[in-house]
């Protein structure tokens, strides 16, 4: 704001001051209320004015009501935004969280009664058949000769690649097993192996 020289003295404003006659209490209260903000009279009575203006708020009229009123739905927006996150909660804990303790809880009562570790069961492999050649009753000629043409291709394939594969052994480390292969052939014998 500028300031106006009168007299010799500087006024804060564009214009002079102006007395209002107001009720000596009404006078106090603003005073005090004034003083909160550490500004003049006149910026925190320019500052209510612009807020009142800026807002639509008439202070003898509906405003308060309409801010009340907007306070309130937006209270009872969140409410029942908050009821849905917790039925969201209670239903997962319903659903997914206390099937699954309980399940954890009777395993491990059971663990815990029976005292004993869990001991592994060795795996067991199997002989290697070789009747997988003879002809079946159940299985069509056919097909069978099919079976028996797709195994010999795979057998000659698979002998291939047995035939590329050399043992390296480096300076460092262990030795291991390289196959000689393009990416062109590697990328058929999966597409193939699918």
């Amino acid at each position: 704001m500028e300031k106006q020289s009168t007299n010799g003295r500087t006024k804060k404003g564009t214009g002079g001051y102006s007395n209002i006659t107001i009720k000596k209490e009404t006078a106090t209260r603003f005073r005090s209320y004034s003083k909160r903000f550490s500004k003049s009279h006149s910026e925190v009575l320019d500052g209510m004015m612009q807020y009142f203006k800026e807002n639509n708020l008439d202070p003898f009229g509906e405003g308060t009501k309409i801010i009340l009123d907007s306070i309130k739905k937006l209270e009872r927006q969140m409410k029942k935004k908050f009821d849905r996150l917790i039925a969201i909660i209670k239903n997962m804990e319903k659903t997914s969280i206390r099937p699954t303790y309980e399940m954890m809880l009777i395993l491990y009562e059971a663990y815990v009664r029976d005292g004993r570790k869990p001991r592994r069961e060795p795996v067991q492999i199997q002989e290697e058949r070789m009747d997988f050649l003879e002809p079946r009753n159940t299985v069509p000629k056919v097909e069978h000769d099919r079976i028996l043409q797709e195994f010999e291709s795979y057998k000659k394939h698979c002998n291939e690649i047995l035939n590329n594969v050399e043992k390296v052994e480096p300076m460092m480390g262990k030795p291991y097993l390289k196959i000689n292969m393009d990416i062109g052939n590697f990328e058929s014998l999966k597409h193939q192996l699918k």
